[in-house]
């Protein structure tokens, strides 16, 4: 079946008691038993606590996993949630590998959190295979991926990085949240763990925060289904709902955020007042190969560097009429940030720079809205702010 059909079919049926085609949102703490200590059972999860189980989240956790050609998902109240369970599967002394250019909360919690407990992280460029290989030391336990990565775009090789991790017998993860099910799976590559912030483009409406993780491995499984119940971040039952409905439409929803997210990085790279473009769908950008071969489109971000003083790029950020500039991104309206003073100011300056996050870095994540809507707000804003227009060709579009 295509993915649109197992997104709308995926993790459930109808409701058999009532025929409703939504699944039903099951608002409660707990459940009844007729025996002490014999749970009534769900889909072969017993049901006694709403902590434990409850059958929405199954439903959803279900759903994820198929689409992502996994066996297992595990959900949790938040992406950040969905990492530090990851993390805790993890004993003191191990070390950690990390894309250097990742989600600022992510590197938050690996350094100002588990750091604490013993845990090491080395922090290496994605895309140099080899220096992924020097960093592996025995005790490396889990090589923590993200591609596109997050906030520059770049595009790690899976495969690879999943066969030197396979020598040293080390776990890699893959933080798919830019790419969703619908563009990249990384199992399929060898990857033992996924993870997304649902938060994101599966939920795709801004209205919810929610993660998960999903797995082949049902040891890795079990010990996360553990955590989520010990430690208890838990999405709730009006979350689970919002994100499986979300899910239905995500095939949907990608096709129009990519051609959006395409046509815009095409115009910011024919601006004369902006640097580098950072989108792996231009055929200049040092990923696109390996991006077209693990991928089916090239994403709904956009980021991009503005030839001008902070001044000018805050100007712009808060001129745009269309673009609302927030924090998150993956949802139907157009948002647009400043990695150094939102998402990734947790990162102390020097940290960023390594990274290659610049002071006049600007992120855009590209909703569903008409694209020559959201092209003519930039354009009018570019103008407005920078004083220059893009390099127009013959037929009207950029050059």
């Amino acid at each position: 079946m295509g993915f649109e059909t197992r997104a709308v079919h995926a993790g459930h049926g109808n409701d058999p008691q009532t025929g409703a085609i939504s699944f039903p949102i099951y608002q409660t703490s707990t459940f009844s038993q007729e025996i002490p200590g014999a749970p009534r059972l769900f889909q072969d999860r017993e049901l006694s606590y709403g902590r434990s189980e409850n059958p929405i989240r199954t439903a959803l956790e279900n759903a994820v996993a198929e689409l992502e050609g996994a066996d297992y998902g595990i959900a949790f109240s938040s992406g950040l949630a969905a990492i530090n369970a990851v993390i805790q599967l993890l004993n003191s002394g191990d070390h950690v590998i990390a894309v250097r250019d990742l989600y600022g909360g992510a590197y938050r919690q690996f350094t100002k959190v588990h750091a604490k407990f013993g845990i090491e992280f080395s922090f290496v460029d994605g895309t140099d295979i080899s220096e992924i290989e020097e960093a592996i030391r025995p005790e490396t336990a889990l090589i923590w991926l993200e591609t596109p990565s997050n906030p520059l775009l770049n595009i790690t090789d899976i495969k690879a990085v999943v066969e030197l991790a396979e020598v040293s017998q080390v776990k890699v993860l893959v933080d798919n949240t830019f790419a969703t099910p619908f563009l990249q799976q990384p199992l399929s590559l060898g990857a033992d763990l996924v993870l997304h912030s649902t938060t994101k483009y599966i939920n795709g409406h801004s209205d919810v925060v929610n993660g998960i993780v999903v797995t082949h491995d049902k040891q890795l499984w079990r010990d996360l289904k553990f955590l989520q119940n010990a430690v208890g971040a838990i999405p709730g039952p009006q979350d689970c709902f919002l994100v499986l409905r979300g899910l239905k439409t995500l095939g949907l929803r990608m096709r129009q955020h990519c051609a959006n997210a395409e046509g815009i990085a095409k115009w910011l790279q024919a601006h004369p007042g902006v640097g580098r473009v950072y989108f792996p769908g231009l055929d200049v950008h040092p990923g696109h190969e390996l991006a077209s071969k693990q991928m089916s489109g090239y994403g709904a971000m956009v980021s991009f560097e503005l030839d001008a003083g902070l001044d000018k790029v805050f100007s712009l950020l808060q001129e745009l009429k269309l673009f609302t500039l927030a924090e998150s991104l993956g949802g139907v309206k157009s948002l647009i940030c400043h990695p150094p003073t939102m998402t990734h100011a947790s990162m102390d300056q020097a940290a960023r720079h390594a990274a290659g996050i610049s002071d006049g870095l600007i992120r855009l994540s590209a909703g569903i809205e008409n694209v020559e809507d959201l092209i003519a707000d930039l354009d009018r804003t570019f103008k407005r702010v920078l004083h220059t227009a893009p390099v127009l060709s013959t037929n009207g579009g950029p050059s």
